[in-house]
């Protein structure tokens, strides 16, 4: 379970790397509402403790209960779904409510997803591309986005489904394989798109359906579509170097309360207004670099399961990030997630701060030459 490491190894870089992150979040965060930047420090605190604890403990032996560690997963989002335990805000049940505690399971799902199918692929190395390990992985992989799916948390679902995607590639999927995917995908994509643009369409609710639509025609939409017409005025009216934080301009996202919960799925347009492009450029320098990181140790594991842990926290760091962003900027249609390290978020701080541990742990468990 724990054991002796060698301090040479330790990737103290990723670790400033998220401080540094997360701080500038605390920052941003203080400026759009004051009220979370105390919680919001606190759980730095605690969630560097943790990374660091986590990163000690050795993650040959966390994979060990990997069939235990999907089991969790199943009942915390299942937990979700079910009267008196999940909590509906905004027409959506994505939080539990034990003991007074309240928090998202599906951020610590990721996590733990990441760990299971880093040993289920590891188990089946010389067989990834086998049709039964395929489909047996979808199914497991499907029952998982069917629950986030339901909550309902779209964009949850997509990421997950992106990371799954790089891990059994990163697994060792056959490239013909991939290749037949990809060319039975397009056409399905294609057709399930034509049926979303239809007005009586039922995959998806109608409230997400509308954010698509005014996404596409935002003046035919205006009350669909303000929250990110703001967002996409506020990021550009910070320029090059911004408005400065907690700034008192009363056109501002935050002081005209133009973008309920900016805190959240809309730090990017606080961060834009108030830090500029250079600022906005800082934070995606930052993603970049942890992800990057994350990538690199990977490269050095000594088995598999520790490259596809580090590859999966880098899909994870990256895809988010994109959505986020890409929301804020407007290049995809609204939809709630947020920004890792930066967004406020107890569950989702601490969760990146326990992958980001495992992926430190790999790092000091390099490959001998």
């Amino acid at each position: 379970m724990l054991r002796q490491y060698k301090l040479s190894n330790y990737r103290f870089r990723l670790i400033l790397w998220v401080i540094a992150l997360a701080a500038l979040g605390i920052l941003i965060i203080g400026s759009a509402d004051e009220d979370y930047q105390t919680k919001q420090t606190l759980g730095l605190v605690a969630g560097v403790a943790i990374m660091v604890v986590v990163s000690l403990f050795d993650y040959t032996w966390i994979l060990n209960f990997y069939w235990i560690i999907y089991m969790v997963c199943t009942v915390l989002l299942g937990a979700v779904l079910l009267p008196g335990i999940g909590v509906t805000r905004n027409n959506a049940t994505r939080w539990v409510r034990i003991a007074g505690f309240q928090f998202q399971p599906s951020d610590i799902v990721k996590i733990m997803l990441i760990l299971f199918f880093a040993k289920f692929f590891e188990v089946r190395e010389d067989r990834v591309s086998r049709l039964k390990t395929i489909v047996f992985s979808l199914l497991l992989v499907g029952i998982q986005l069917f629950l986030v799916y339901k909550e309902p948390d779209l964009s949850t679902t997509i990421v997950t489904a992106l990371m799954f995607c790089v891990l059994i590639y990163m697994a060792g999927l056959n490239y013909k394989i991939i290749c037949g995917i990809i060319a039975v995908c397009i056409p399905i994509v294609v057709i399930l798109v034509s049926i979303l643009m239809q007005p009586e369409q039922n995959l998806i609710n109608e409230y997400q359906m509308r954010r698509v639509y005014a996404w596409l025609r935002p003046e035919e939409y205006p009350q669909d579509a303000y929250q990110q017409q703001n967002s996409i005025k506020a990021v550009g009216s910070g320029q090059l170097y911004g408005k400065g934080l907690k700034n008192d301009d009363v056109d501002s996202v935050k002081n005209g309360n133009f973008i309920p919960e900016t805190q959240t799925d809309f730090i990017f347009a606080v961060a834009g207004e108030e830090l500029g492009f250079i600022g906005c450029c800082v934070i995606v320098l930052l993603e970049f670099l942890i992800a990057l990181e994350c990538l690199l140790i990977g490269r050095r594991a000594k088995v598999l399961s520790g490259t596809l842990i580090c590859a999966g926290m880098a899909s994870l760091i990256f895809f988010q990030s994109f959505i986020n962003i890409s929301v804020a900027t407007g290049l995809l249609p609204n939809t709630g997630i947020t920004l890792p390290f930066v967004s406020y978020g107890l569950t989702s701080l601490i969760s990146f701060c326990i992958g980001i541990g495992l992926v430190l742990n790999v790092g000091l468990q390099v490959r001998k030459y």
